[in-house]
């Protein structure tokens, strides 16, 4: 951990970036990843809805802007986006552009040169799109699609001009190795921001009954990816309040400098009054 600080206060300075999501169309999802409530292929509570309106996501981004947030995420559920929503999410992001001082960004699956190309267009800035785990461990995750899918829509993302976020979820079984060579992946891919999420064991999925990382396990994944990553936005997203509890702020004394506010997928996060209060706590001890 101390040398992570050392390592983020060196490379990155007092950086500490937000950013906020809207779930834009929930559940139906074809895919199997067994961490996750909105495929078909478990029975969970997660509502099930069509892409939201225009009016309803250029609100969202608006409140993420007054939050603090400087991107905003379009999530869709689904292995890949299909053409009517595409051609709906290129007119909203036009607008949201053009009427919040805000970076769009979208996460909507596995996509093709092609579709990057029309959203980067439409003024879309970052194309989020996890790896979730190592490419080693992947396949005990999900069967639906594979690990090079992923890898090739990353790239696929870069060759249409649009900066990448990308990283995945600890805490579903895998090995220390498996979280090292998931962030060399993500090196090896140049992405420009990197989200850690700490999962959570929701009812319905397979992980259900997955027992929960120690504190000092997650603190020291922390500290590795900080190392093997050090000049690119570590950001904590879903699991962060619920499994470091107490402890997450010493996640950013061991090198994340950045967050997910106002909640996440399926899950509620904390008020963003309160994640503001934190940060500029966290930014004095930084010095």
């Amino acid at each position: 951990m101390a040398k992570a600080l050392e390592v983020k206060l060196a490379r990155r300075g007092r950086k500490f970036s937000l950013c906020s999501i809207i779930n834009a169309k929930s559940g139906q999802c074809s895919e199997d990843c067994r961490f996750c409530t909105q495929s078909v292929h478990y029975s969970t509570d997660t509502p099930a809805y069509p892409l939201k309106s225009g009016a309803e996501i250029v609100t969202a981004a608006s409140m993420a802007k007054e939050d603090g947030a400087t991107h905003f995420s379009i999530v869709t559920s689904g292995k890949k986006i299909n053409n009517a929503d595409l051609a709906r999410l290129e007119e909203i992001i036009a607008v949201i552009r053009d009427q919040v001082d805000i970076h769009v960004c979208a996460s909507l699956g596995i996509g093709t040169l092609a579709d990057f190309q029309i959203l980067k267009k439409a003024g879309l800035s970052r194309y989020h799109h996890n790896l979730e785990t190592s490419k080693e461990f992947f396949y005990e995750m999900v069967s639906t699609h594979t690990f090079k899918e992923r890898v090739d829509t990353i790239r696929a993302a870069h060759e249409a001009g649009l900066e990448v976020c990308a990283g995945g979820i600890i805490g579903l079984g895998e090995t220390e190795d498996d979280r090292v060579s998931m962030a060399l992946s993500l090196a090896e891919l140049q992405v420009e921001s990197v989200p850690l999420n700490i999962l959570i064991p929701l009812p319905g999925t397979p992980l259900a009954d997955v027992q929960p990382l120690q504190i000092h396990e997650i603190l020291r994944a922390i500290a590795l990816f900080r190392l093997i990553l050090p000049d690119v936005p570590l950001r904590l997203a879903a699991g962060r309040e619920s499994q470091l509890a107490d402890f997450l702020s010493s996640a950013f004394m061991a090198g994340a400098d950045g967050m997910m506010i106002g909640g996440y997928l399926t899950q509620r996060g904390r008020k963003a009054e309160t994640d503001r209060q934190f940060v500029a706590e966290i930014q004095k001890l930084w010095g």
